[in-house]
């Protein structure tokens, strides 16, 4: 009789050692409260969005803030940039972060980069109405299909240049970059990727079919010096 106890003891162990290992390998396995995406105020919203550019560009811009179906027209723009704090689910969506609620990703995209944007827009709609990551899988593919999504316009670019907000967990809010996205190529277009190369480049996949080249650069849109970066 003893035995049993022991028993139950070992498996139970098991089982939550494993629930433990599945929680560390997945810590964001669905979509949190849509509280936790919201940034309570709405001026800190407006503020970390212009963030992600300098003044000269982010005071003209259009800044848009997540509101309870999707992003809403804050300021109205004059440049034609616009000015937005990604959340989460613009990531791929194999990323183990694709739910993280603590992320708050400031971009400033130009005007050549609408595509990219609307794109990131209708995931958003998908998301605040409780749309499963397979079923947005599955839009994804039909809105490439029927070119509902199309590429980005020569000359899309994004400035990320904000000293505050969070990229991920892995990388916090990483170093100021541009991006410039092209129809999917291979990186060794830009010679990205390549030792010694200041370029990084993602390669996009059959869902995302764009390849973003990602170039440091050396001051954040305050004016104030980035760190060393080495990975």
């Amino acid at each position: 009789m003893t035995k049993i106890p022991l028993i139950l003891t070992l498996l139970l162990a098991a089982a939550g050692h494993a629930q433990a290992q599945d929680a560390k390998a997945t810590p964001y396995p669905a979509m949190a409260p849509i509280e936790q995406y919201r940034i309570a105020n709405r001026d800190d919203e407006i503020a970390l969005a212009r963030s992600s550019a300098p003044p000269s560009i982010s005071a003209d811009a259009e800044v848009l803030v997540l509101g309870n179906h999707g992003y809403d027209t804050a300021v109205k723009g004059k440049n034609g940039f616009v000015c937005i704090v990604e959340r989460s689910w613009a990531n791929g969506f194999d990323d183990a972060e694709f739910w993280n609620p603590k992320v708050r990703a400031p971009n400033c995209f130009n005007a050549a980069a609408h595509a990219v944007v609307s794109q990131y827009l209708k995931r958003t709609e998908w998301a605040l109405a409780g749309v499963s990551k397979n079923e947005m899988i599955t839009r994804t593919k039909a809105a490439l299909a029927d070119k509902t999504f199309v590429a980005p316009d020569p000359g899309a670019m994004c400035y990320m240049m904000s000293p505050q907000g969070h990229l991920s967990d892995r990388d916090s809010h990483w170093m100021p970059h541009v991006m410039i996205y092209v129809p999917r190529a291979k990186a060794s277009l830009w010679g990205a990727n390549s030792a010694g190369s200041p370029i990084i480049a993602f390669e996009g996949d059959e869902l995302d079919p764009v390849t973003v080249y990602l170039i440091p650069v050396r001051r954040w849109s305050d004016g104030s010096p980035a760190p060393d970066h080495h990975g």
